[in-house]
């Protein structure tokens, strides 16, 4: 029944373009989105790590003089804005990759079709959890972007803690 009441009232909001919820009903695209999505958390999470573990013992050594200085806050938000931007493509290209395969994945309205570009900038907007709204996904893809808005969040917060331990360490008076 509310399956059936939210079709038709997505039908009417829509001006009576057909539903996306029987793509729901394919477990294999559905198996797929969740595999893509996994795939592109542990990427993410594993990527993140690795280079906050780098940037912290990079940052960690002194200089000639036995000093820390604070630009190396500097190199510090470089590195984090690189990550950042990386874990971005990394979702961008799962998106681009599922859209590629074929239609039952959903698809991304505002964006159009085969744009890596398009589906970065997708990318970015959700996992900075921004969202704009000129770019909306519908059908099993929402998954994906739902998890990376997610995913955003707890990865630029653990940035910033990171960022934070960082200058407490160096912002000093030299």
């Amino acid at each position: 029944m509310q399956a059936w009441l939210l079709g038709g009232l997505v039908q009417a909001v829509s001006g009576g373009a057909p539903a996306d919820g029987d793509a729901y009903g394919d477990w294999g695209v559905n198996l797929a989105v969740i595999v893509a999505t996994i795939v592109a958390v542990g990427l993410c999470v594993t990527l993140h790590y690795e280079v906050l573990s780098w940037l912290s013992r990079r940052l960690g050594g002194k200089d000639r003089t036995g000093r820390h200085h604070r630009r190396q806050v500097l190199y510090g938000i470089f590195g984090v804005l690189s990550v950042h931007v990386c874990e971005i493509w990394i979702f961008g290209l799962a998106f681009y990759l599922l859209q590629s395969i074929g239609p039952s994945f959903g698809h991304v309205h505002g964006i159009a079709a085969g744009s890596l570009v398009d589906h970065v900038y997708f990318s970015a907007v959700t996992f900075t959890t921004v969202g704009f709204g000129d770019v909306i996904p519908f059908g099993p893809v929402r998954f994906l972007a739902g998890t990376e808005a997610l995913t955003g969040f707890v990865l630029i917060t653990w940035s910033a803690s990171f960022t934070f331990l960082e200058m407490g360490r160096f912002w000093r008076r030299d």
